[in-house]
């Protein structure tokens, strides 16, 4: 027997004419059996470990509708690292905007596999895994990973989307291959949105811990709880200590080769011009990487600055979708949450056109203000959520990587 069934639950199909929202301020999405709203509806092809991913990519690249989700770890990590990409795949498979998912096994990996599926499982999605070593080998395997494959994106197909209030939205912000023009006009300008988001009931998670050193100070202001303010802290001191042990010292400089060509100068002016993308409303918590989004309002997830370590963790977290902004222009996407580029340089907007979503230059050149721009990626929030592609999906950016503390033995 090289397949079984882990859970199964069948999800009823969703009337298009139910409504429960109010005035323009509304979202397609489809309800998920633990009450999350995914905007979009992918069956998520998740390998367990490195040595299943040729497999899990050719049954997933067989069908439209499925969604090929990068692992190259699950077996010879040493138990912090091993238990984060445990919670991220976790994670990834109980995201609102996958349906149900296909675990490809090899069969020895440490990552256990069966709680694996039963934890995705346990937010009332189906779960079915195939396993290489029982099944006879990569094209045994790869025939009957495909065969359920096809009944999964069946199910999913035949269900059909509802509006929802915006409130039900939970956004991840993200720069990447900043230049001067980010923290001038593209992040102010998804800082308008986040607040707008979060004042409509709405969730914002802000990551990229590295990139908050120097504004430390800033933050800490926005944040009621004590033992919270301790926890942002103690997370950028984490951060400084594995810098300081290699030999780097961040403080006062600029490390990223991108970002000193783009005009930024030091680590603490990137900071600086970072935040502002999360907003100014108050922090609601600190996450650890990939941790369970729970709340509503905004939050900061402790994750590297790497863009793809970055992105997987808040949608991992149940990020739906992710407001990305690049001053130097950046092509990067997700396999399950569309990835909105956007940029305040006039430049990489017209010579990546191909890559870009959003043009927040107006603000740089003074044509417009951050609320009247910030009011129109506002709309192409909305028009994202109800179905509209991004570039990034378009073009079939799936990039994923899981973020690693430690050497593998």
């Amino acid at each position: 027997m090289c397949m079984f069934v882990t859970s199964r639950a069948r999800m009823s199909e969703i009337g298009c004419a139910e409504m429960n929202s109010s005035g323009q301020n509304w979202i397609l999405g489809f309800e998920r059996p633990d009450g999350k709203v995914g905007i979009r509806n992918h069956v998520a092809v998740i390998p367990t470990v490195v040595c299943a991913t040729v497999v899990a990519r050719r049954i997933a690249m067989s069908l439209r509708g499925a969604s090929y989700v990068d692992n190259q770890f699950g077996c010879s990590q040493l138990e912090p690292d091993l238990e984060v990409t445990f919670r991220t795949l976790a994670g990834v498979g109980r995201n609102p905007n996958v349906a149900s998912v296909l675990l490809v096994s090899l069969g020895c990996e440490e990552l256990p596999v069966e709680k694996l599926a039963d934890t995705i499982a346990s937010s009332g999605k189906s779960v079915e895994v195939v396993v290489i070593q029982e099944c006879g080998g990569t094209t045994s395997t790869v025939d009957k990973g495909v065969a359920v494959l096809k009944r999964l994106v069946e199910e999913a197909s035949r269900l059909r989307p509802r509006r929802f209030d915006v409130s039900s939205l939970v956004i991840g912000v993200k720069c990447g291959g900043s230049d001067a023009t980010s923290g001038i006009a593209a992040n102010p300008v998804v800082g308008y949105v986040s607040d707008k988001v979060v004042d409509l009931g709405g969730t914002i998670v802000m990551s990229e811990t590295p990139e908050m050193i120097g504004a430390e100070h800033v933050l800490i202001k926005r944040i009621a709880e004590p033992a919270t303010r301790d926890k942002l802290l103690a997370a950028i001191k984490r951060w400084l200590k594995i810098a300081e042990e290699r030999g780097v010292d961040i403080v006062g400089a600029q490390p990223t080769r991108g970002n000193i060509a783009g005009g930024i100068t030091t680590i603490e002016e990137k900071s600086l011009g970072a935040i502002i993308k999360g907003g100014s409303r108050p922090i609601r918590g600190i996450l650890e990487y990939a941790e369970e989004i729970k709340g509503r309002g905004l939050y900061i997830m402790d994750t590297p600055g790497n863009d793809a370590m970055s992105l997987a963790g808040m949608v991992a977290g149940g990020a739906q979708m992710i407001l990305f902004t690049t001053g130097r222009g950046t092509p990067l996407g997700n396999p399950v949450a569309p990835v909105i580029k956007i940029t305040g340089n006039p430049h990489t907007y017209a010579r990546m056109r191909e890559n870009m979503d959003f043009d927040a230059s107006p603000v740089l050149l003074g044509q417009k203000t951050v609320s009247e721009v910030g009011e129109q990626l506002f709309e192409l929030v909305l028009e994202v959520a109800r179905g509209k592609l991004t570039r990034a999906e378009v073009l079939g950016h799936n990039e994923f990587v899981i973020n690693k503390i430690l050497p593998s033995l």
